[in-house]
């Protein structure tokens, strides 16, 4: 009895002991490197601070929510605003238009930066490549107003550049801006020329992690470029592809807002009406606080949903995944 008392003080006090020094080694680790703890303080901060703390505010969308009641003061109505967006008459153009922008979005703009990294990997002369690249980056950082001003110019009737070449080839003049079946096309092909150079250097970076002996082996073996690119490059690109793809099904609904907002006008809403431009006019300009919140929340949940969906497909497929 003495002997199993003994033991039972002696592993109480070893884990005591134990958890004492796992104390002092994670307080010596931080003490050690506080650099580095500093550096991720601030983000952590941002994160918690304007991420997180405002998810309280979500509950405004099960809410009749009321500016002199505030938030906790409101009426809970539950799914009703809910109900009402799903059997609004613009709740199947608004999917619709949403899915069909970022599906576009996708199918034009992902590939591009990848052809273009591949073709950029390929160049030996370096001014040549510099000065590509360079054209190629300098559109991401044209502001979205500018970016649209850009557009609407040359698309103007009767002064924009294409309407003058549509003249001179005898076709008449188009309104562009004006015709709903267009807008898509502007829309996702003025943003694959913004972002392409920008987007192709993730994967640029990565054709720069290939080992160098892989292509002096396949010079030897005889393969051309085109074999060097399928049999090294395209490979070396797959872990990092699946996880932007990813990352791009992940947020299929959620289409920006400023270029969106400024292309629109009267006579091309029809097809450029989408989540966000739709929650900004319900609920900031209409007032509307608790509908806007539930759209948006909506929006929210299928992003989640499909973004844990990819990932899980991803992962079994190639193994390649986020978490």
């Amino acid at each position: 009895m003495e002997h199993t008392q003994a033991n039972a003080v002696n592993k109480a006090a070893l884990r005591k002991s134990t958890q004492h020094g796992n104390k002092q080694t994670v307080s010596s680790k931080i003490m050690r490197h506080w650099e580095l703890y500093f550096l991720v303080l601030l983000p952590v901060a941002y994160l918690i601070i304007f991420k997180y703390i405002p998810m309280v505010g979500v509950q405004i969308a099960f809410k009749d929510f009321n500016v002199v009641q505030g938030i906790w003061g409101s009426q809970w109505v539950g799914m009703k605003h809910f109900t009402a967006f799903f059997e609004s008459p613009n709740f199947w153009l608004i999917i619709k238009n949403t899915l069909g922008v970022s599906f576009y979005s996708l199918l034009a703009g992902f590939p591009i930066p990848i052809l273009l990294a591949l073709a950029l990997n390929e160049i030996r002369t370096g001014m040549f490549k510099k000065t590509v690249q360079m054209v190629t980056y300098a559109p991401h950082f044209i502001s979205t107003v500018v970016m649209v001003s850009i557009v609407m110019l040359m698309l103007t009737p009767h002064v924009g550049v294409v309407d003058r070449v549509f003249t001179m080839l005898g076709k008449e003049m188009t309104n562009f801006m004006g015709v709903p079946e267009y807008f898509k096309s502007i829309y996702v092909w003025s943003g694959v020329w913004q972002e392409m150079g920008y987007a192709s250097i993730i994967y640029i970076a990565a054709l720069a992690s290939v080992d160098p002996s892989l292509y002096e082996a396949a010079k030897m073996d005889g393969a051309s470029r085109w074999k060097k690119i399928i049999h090294i490059d395209l490979p070396s690109l797959i872990p990092i592809t699946i996880t932007m793809l990813i990352l791009s099904l992940g947020n299929v609904m959620g289409v920006g807002f400023e270029k969106i907002y400024l292309m629109q006008n009267p006579l091309n809403l029809s097809s450029s009406e989408v989540i966000s431009t739709y929650v900004y006019k319900v609920g900031l300009v209409g007032a509307n606080f608790s509908f806007s919140s539930a759209v948006g929340l909506f929006n929210s949940i299928i992003n989640l949903i499909l973004l844990i969906t990819v990932n899980f497909v991803a992962k079994r497929i190639s193994e390649t995944s986020l978490w």
